[in-house]
Formats: C-alpha cells, structure tokens, sequence
C-alpha cells in the first residue's frame, strides 16, 4: 500500500470519484469525517458503499475507519458495516497490543455471525495518536495476524499536547512529533507490518508533500496517507521502487536463491547478506502493487 486515501463516509460524490483517484486503499472514515448528528446515516452509506463495490474487481482495497474503543460507537458502526465485507477495519487511537486483540475478539464474532470468513477482516492502526501510546509501542508485535500496518496522526498528539502546532516554521515536525513518527516506524518493524506515514494536510503544497514523502520512504515507510486525491499521483510515485531499484533487488534475490545455504553473496563486486536480501524481497513485493 503505496497512497491511503481518506473519504467521509456521508459524502456519495467524494466516494465514487475515490474510486478512480488511483488510491491503492481508500478509507471510508467514519470518524472525524463525520458529524455527530450525522454518524447513523453514515454508516448506512458506507454499508450501501461497500456492498456496491463488493464484486467491482477493478477498485481500490475498501477500508472503513470507525470511532475509537473509548467512543463507545465502535460496535454501532461494526454492525453497520461489517455484512458488507470491508477489506480491513481502520483503528483509531489505539493504545498498543491491547486494542488490536479487543478489536480482533470484536470482528471474529461478526464474521462468524454474518456468515464471513474467519480472519478475511484486516486491522490497519493508528498506533500512535496519544501519548500513552508512545509508550506502548512495543506491544504491536504479534497482538494479531489481522494487522496488516501501522500509521500515525500528528492532530491528536496536538491537542493532548497543548500544542500550537506539530509543526516548525519550515513545515517539518518539530521534535515530539518526529519522535512519534520514528516510534510508529519502529512499532512496524517490530511488528512486521508496512509502516505509513501520517497526511499532510496543506493539500495544494504539492512540493511540501514531495519533500515529506520522500524523507518518509528514506526513513522506510511503505506509504503515506492522503486526504485529497490530487495527493495521490505524487505519494505513488515517490513510493514505487525505480527500475534500477527492482533490478538490483532482482539481481541480490537471485544469487541469494542460487547459494542458499550462504550468508552473504556478491553482486557486482559488492557482497550482500542476509539483511539485503529482506530489503531486496521488500522492494520487489511494493514493485508489484
């Protein structure tokens, strides 16, 4: 997942054009997107949505965020969206190892109630939007097979803060907000899972995203989020392996397949190990998408 693209559940224009934005994911939010008032008629949407697009091959993946476990509407908007069969559940504020095994329990009993199959349901979470989650990003790792990667969201770590803004003067984070994005990265890497990185809000900064974008994917995140579509064709670029990329690992992929029982291998006067060959399937497994 290269560009995550956030779309307001009760909004029928924006969800159809997220459909050809070339988003590889886009999230049905049922969340901040959505007025308190408005929260019952936008599941019925998203429902309405999802159950739309169900046999559309030719689509993004479909991922519904829902209100957070403390918001005590978590299970209203599962009931409403889970018969429609979303590619994953977007967690909100999590807070560790402990929210994905809650939400886990949550959707293997409506998988098994409506009829899907057990673990077809992905987690993707944001792992850090509070600071008790800081300290708890360690717990990630192996808390569910469902997880399939970890995010972060600067607007929360703000408030709870009593922050004036994430960011300095030249648009960059400034130090808590850094360390927040470095955990995230780390808590993916512990957990095995694609790190994405947060949105950049300034949506008509397309050289700003350029430049955030790709301090993200040196860092080694996989992805970043977006919540406009004129978003996407830069966050796709900046996050699809080059061809001199993929051939170098095409090239470190195959001579590690041709001496398997061997630590380390030489490809073109340079030896690579073991390390290198991860990074080399990583590359090849984001050149496909």
């Amino acid at each position: 997942m290269r560009s995550l693209l956030f779309v307001p559940a009760d909004s029928a224009r924006k969800l159809e054009k997220a459909l050809t934005s070339g988003a590889d994911a886009a999230i049905v939010d049922l969340e901040d997107a959505v007025a308190q008032d408005q929260k019952a008629a936008a599941r019925k949407s998203a429902a309405a949505f999802l159950k739309e697009m169900a046999s559309v091959k030719s689509r993004p993946r479909l991922f519904v965020r829902v209100n957070g476990l403390a918001s005590g509407l978590t299970d209203a908007d599962l009931d409403a969206v889970m018969p429609s069969k979303p590619d994953a559940v977007v967690l909100p504020k999590a807070e560790g190892g402990a929210s994905i095994i809650h939400l886990d329990a949550k959707l293997t009993a409506r998988e098994a109630m409506f009829g899907l199959q057990d673990g077809s349901t992905g987690i993707f979470a944001f792992a850090i939007e509070s600071a008790k989650a800081m300290f708890l990003a360690g717990s990630y790792a192996g808390a569910s097979r469902r997880l399939i990667g970890l995010t972060w969201g600067s607007e929360d770590l703000t408030f709870e803060f009593g922050a004036e803004s994430s960011r300095g003067a030249d648009g960059s984070f400034l130090d808590p907000y850094r360390l927040a994005r470095t955990l995230c990265l780390t808590a993916s890497a512990a957990a095995r899972v694609p790190a994405i990185d947060t949105v950049f809000a300034d949506f008509r900064n397309a050289e700003g995203l350029r430049r955030e974008a790709e301090d993200a994917a040196r860092l080694g995140f996989a992805g970043k989020m977006a919540i406009h579509p004129a978003q996407i064709p830069i966050i796709n670029e900046v996050f699809t392996p080059t061809e001199k990329q993929l051939a170098w690992a095409r090239a470190v992929a195959a001579a590690f397949a041709a001496a398997p029982d061997k630590g380390a291998v030489t490809v073109d006067g340079v030896m690579y190990d073991r390390p290198h060959l991860l990074h080399a399937e990583q590359l090849l497994a984001r050149g496909k998408v």
